[in-house]
């Protein structure tokens, strides 16, 4: 099944949508070190994952983000709290940026030694993306395991009793249960907000949807089913041209475990590091420069994720 190449498809409507924007936020993949394991996950996270991001270099972003204060810090990994070198990276930043977003599976508080983490959440005034991608228990538990969803909604009850949905900003991520896109992301909010206040009495301020891109954990699925192929068409075929500009690969730099940068998260995952003019991998110790001189942005197919119905980015739909 023929699927045109994403970089030939924007390059048809504006080849400078190509081109990196103005840094606005600092993605930190602390690692693949997850309790749970998704089968929609890209990253193929899970307990005995070892790629761990070192203090070496969590010093050196906290170096870069006191000369850039003005910077969104967004936390990301498998579950980023398992990191042993996370609080440190909390603490340390939360004195410099005024918007740092963690984003966590919920689940992670109740390992031994999380328990505290909300409340540590809310001393440094952290901005909280949770993954629950739906609202319904049966759907959650297929695709995250038994027992997930109870110990989400208990962990959501937790942040609602220390001011998150209210106070402090909470927000909940959807990811479709299969191959096919998200539904409305505004509709889909308002079911959400109905189905958990009434069932759980638990409040959120924002869903965001992100259409489930074709790596990792989730690719192997799909190449078991046999619907990879299909599930490109599918992405190419409701590409959005209107949504390239806004894509979040044009405002984000993304630091993987080993300090080397990317364009987003998926990219880390096909190894499509950012190069410079050279040819060589830039690091964090590059990133200075990177966005003086500016960069093109590195694509392959799995972007049309990105780009498919109303978008998608890591802060939901685009349009």
């Amino acid at each position: 099944m023929y699927v045109e190449d994403f970089s030939e498809k924007v390059v048809e409507t504006n080849p400078d949508l190509l081109d990196f924007g103005k840094l606005g936020t600092l993605q930190v993949n602390v690692g693949n070190k997850c309790n749970q394991v998704c089968r929609h996950c890209h990253l193929i996270a899970g307990p005995g994952n070892g790629k761990v991001m070192s203090k070496e270099v969590i010093v050196k972003i906290i170096d870069f983000l006191k000369k850039h204060p003005d910077l969104t810090l967004d936390i990301t990994g498998g579950a980023p709290e398992l990191n042993p070198h996370f609080r440190f990276l909390l603490e340390r930043t939360s004195a410099i940026l005024s918007r740092i977003m963690v984003r966590t599976n919920l689940t992670v508080f109740f390992e031994q030694g999380m328990e505290d983490i909300p409340s540590f959440y809310k001393t440094h005034r952290i901005v909280v993306i949770a993954s629950l991608p739906c609202y319904l228990r049966e759907n959650v538990e297929a695709q995250r395991g038994t027992g997930v969803y109870e110990k989400s909604i208990k962990a959501l009850k937790k942040l609602n009793k220390l001011g998150y949905g209210d106070t402090l900003e909470l927000n909940l991520v959807y990811n479709p249960g299969g191959a096919f896109l998200p539904p409305n992301q505004k509709d889909l909010e308002e079911a959400y907000k109905k189905n958990i206040m009434e069932s759980h009495g638990v409040r959120f301020n924002n869903l965001f949807t992100i259409v489930n891109a074709p790596l990792g954990r989730f690719r192997k699925s799909l190449d078991a089913n046999g619907e990879y192929e299909k599930y490109l068409a599918l992405l190419e075929k409701n590409y959005n041209p209107k949504t390239v500009a806004n894509i979040m690969c044009r405002n984000l730099v993304s630091v993987d475990y080993r300090g080397i940068l990317y364009n987003c998260d998926f990219n880390q995952v096909v190894d499509l590091p950012i190069k410079d003019e050279a040819g060589k991998i830039v690091t964090i110790d590059d990133l200075e420069e990177l966005i003086r001189k500016g960069f093109k942005i590195e694509t392959a197919n799995h972007c049309y994720c990105c780009t498919a119905g109303t978008g998608s980015s890591c802060t939901g739909a685009l349009e």
